[in-house]
């Protein structure tokens, strides 16, 4: 492959004086994908399609069996409940590689894990356990940034007396006798880590985006959302009932190109001015490793007099001398965003969400937010392993262990992220983002790279067409503060040799 060497990329906003906004080289690597890859990429879908056509064709004939659900014949004149075109892909391509997602595990995801060995004798649409286990498998897919998805230690001892004092389920709501005072302890603690008035968390990640969106905007509400949004900001904003009008990913000028449009011309039809505008950004976008231009985007959101929605589910504790995230990363006042959203279930090894911001919004949102009045509180022991990594990462335990993982993860990120470099792969995102996607391009390349990793004891994420755009298919790495030098060397060493492979079978 080629060799893509970063380089520092200037602030994509026609305002000269954005450049001052940063205090440090802000350097992102997004190299285009190669003509003559891209060519071939586009030559393997086809090929693909033209033989799943093939296939299909043979199973209308009853030559092979298909294994999805179709329509019985004598239902053949009423409304078709299952669309034969809809499933293509699942049946002629996903197929294929179904074996690399979905395989069981049966440890803590730590820096290395157990996986439950499987085989399929259909060619992947069942799976079968052998009974075998992959011992100390390289973990290189979970989000456990700073290392504290453990089952020994202090995270896990606290947690585990907390599950004998409390039991691991409320059986309720925070509104009715779901509120326990580990949840207002907890909120404390996250407002003082953000540098906010007030927090509320919440026991599922996803609803904290999916549900909160709607409580804050409605009819007649503008939401500018970044084209690679995660799929619970998406959802949030077609809940909500807004206007949503998407800019190109971490790019100043189509962003504000929709606010200067949306104060000129105002709403459809009517021209009213819009009740609200909210700008709707990650702070790291997992799937491409960057990360977001906040201090244009703030800057931006001062001069139009929009709001600001800032998902931190992968930077909350990842970036930032403090690990409080993409605002500490970037030295910005936690005042000049709006809305900051965040997950427990990355850096702090435990599972959830949390809206911070102004009292004013937290006191509206525990009305009226649905994640709020209808949905089972947190669970105690998940609360308390928080509530211990949060004062750990902080130095609130009276140790530096936070401060050495935090420190541990960056020279792991920068040290990975050079190796993959020197060695001339092409890699995405931000030089300080532990997510490292490194392109695969072609499709029988996905396959084949997840089963040649897993062969030399090492566990990958990878991802294609329709999560990524068609000709861009990548391996995803998470590089964790638990990792040693030794397993990221193994890592990208064994990557260097499947790769070798790959083209000897290609």
């Amino acid at each position: 492959m080629n060799s893509s060497t970063p380089t520092p990329t200037p602030p994509q906003n026609h305002h000269a004086s954005c450049t001052s906004l940063y205090k440090k080289p802000f350097v992102e690597s997004f190299e285009e994908t190669p003509l003559l890859v891209a060519v071939l990429t586009y030559m393997g879908y086809g090929i693909l399609t033209i033989f799943g056509y093939l296939r299909d064709f043979l199973r209308d004939w009853k030559f092979e069996k298909c294994h999805l659900a179709r329509e019985r014949e004598e239902q053949k004149d009423f409304v078709p409940l299952y669309q034969d075109f809809e499933n293509f892909y699942t049946r002629n391509l996903y197929m294929r590689i179904r074996d690399n997602w979905n395989r069981p595990i049966r440890s803590v995801p730590g820096a290395k894990m157990d996986l439950v060995e499987r085989v399929t004798p259909d060619y992947n649409w069942t799976f079968e356990h052998t009974g075998k286990v992959l011992k100390d498998v390289i973990n290189m897919g979970s989000y456990n940034y700073l290392g504290f998805a453990e089952n020994t230690g202090t995270c896990a001892d606290a947690a585990s007396e907390c599950a004998v004092k409390y039991g691991v389920g409320v059986c309720s709501s925070r509104q009715e006798t779901g509120n326990l005072d580990k949840h207002e302890e907890l909120e404390k603690l996250v407002a003082r880590f953000l540098g906010v008035e007030s927090s509320m968390v919440f026991g599922m990640g996803f609803a904290t985006n999916s549900m909160n969106i709607p409580a804050l905007m409605g009819k007649g509400c503008l939401i500018l959302s970044d084209e690679l949004n995660h799929a619970s900001l998406v959802l949030g904003a077609r809940l909500s009932g807004a206007t949503i009008r998407v800019f190109k990913h971490n790019n100043m000028q189509s962003l504000e190109k929709l606010l200067r449009d949306a104060i000129v011309h105002g709403q459809p039809r009517i021209h009213r001015p819009w009740k609200k505008i909210l700008i709707l950004v990650e702070g790291i976008y997992s799937m491409e490793g960057s990360i977001v231009r906040l201090p244009e985007i703030i800057a931006l959101k001062k001069k139009y007099k929009a709001y600001l929605y800032l998902d931190e589910a992968h930077s909350i504790g990842a970036l930032g001398p403090r690990g409080s995230g993409v605002v500490d990363y970037f030295g910005l006042d936690p005042c000049d965003v709006d809305i900051m959203m965040g997950t427990f279930t990355k850096s702090f090894g435990a599972a959830g969400g949390y809206i911070g911001g102004k009292k004013d919004l937290v006191d509206y949102l525990r009305l009226h937010s649905h994640s709020a009045v209808y949905a089972t509180s947190m669970s105690p022991p998940i609360t308390q392993q928080i509530i211990t990594s949060m004062k750990c990462i902080m130095g609130e335990d009276g140790t530096t262990l936070g401060q050495e993982r935090l420190c541990q993860l960056s020279e792991n990120t920068t040290y990975f992220r050079r190796r993959l470099h020197e060695m001339g792969f092409i890699i995405y995102g931000n030089n300080d983002s532990p997510v490292v996607p490194l392109m695969l391009y072609m499709p029988a390349k996905i396959g084949a790279f997840g089963r040649e990793m897993l062969k030399r004891n090492i566990g990958t994420v990878v991802v294609g067409f329709p999560a990524t755009p068609i000709i861009e298919s990548r391996a995803r790495f998470c590089v964790s503060a638990a990792h040693t030098r030794e397993m990221l060397d193994t890592v990208s060493t064994c990557y260097d040799s499947s790769h070798k492979h790959e083209h000897m079978l290609n």
